[in-house]
């Protein structure tokens, strides 16, 4: 039987895994389209950028899919998991707005 103060947090590794993976997906795009733009603007570092936001999402993936296997077998390594996953989500989308308002003031 599960707590009431639980469902929160098996909810938010839930969410976390699908929305980590499609904002990977987008860091893999915006790299795409930013290498095929340097050859009319110049070179930039918005790629190379992207690229460690895209580490963060891939890093909060595997947290959330790791939380999500443990959490029947272990708890304790679960919420530790989740927790890794959650802030290196919000850090990647944190990342990935200030990317994005540099990259349109052409500051990077």
């Amino acid at each position: 039987m599960t707590d009431a103060a639980d469902e929160p947090r098996k909810r938010l590794q839930h969410h976390i895994l699908p929305v980590a993976g499609t904002m990977l997906g987008i860091c893999t795009t915006l790299i795409g389209l930013v290498k095929i733009l340097e050859t009319r603007i110049g070179p930039s570092h918005v790629d190379e950028v992207g690229g460690v936001v895209g580490v963060l999402f891939l890093f909060s993936a595997l947290a959330s899919y790791g939380a999500i296997r443990l959490e029947a077998t272990r708890f304790g390594l679960s919420a530790r998991l989740e927790r890794a996953a959650d802030i290196c989500f919000v850090a990647g989308l944190f990342s990935l707005t200030v990317l994005a308002v540099f990259f349109a003031y052409e500051l990077i």
